[in-house]
């Protein structure tokens, strides 16, 4: 899938998917045929449940 496919795909922008790129928590597949990125969709959902999993914030005194 395309880094806006992947985006789709998580439910984040497409600067998430670069961000996760840059981070190394998403890695690059291959390219397609125009030299997009291309990611495997078990990587997309890896990436998103570990950065999810440390973004979580605990709010106290929100109701």
């Amino acid at each position: 899938m395309t880094v806006k496919e992947a985006a789709l795909f998580a439910g984040v922008s497409v600067q998430t998917v670069y961000s996760w790129i840059r981070r190394g928590h998403l890695t690059v597949g291959g390219l397609d045929h125009r030299n997009q990125k291309l990611f495997r969709h078990l990587d997309v959902a890896r990436a998103e449940m570990a950065t999810r999993t440390k973004a979580q914030r605990i709010l106290v005194g929100v109701e």
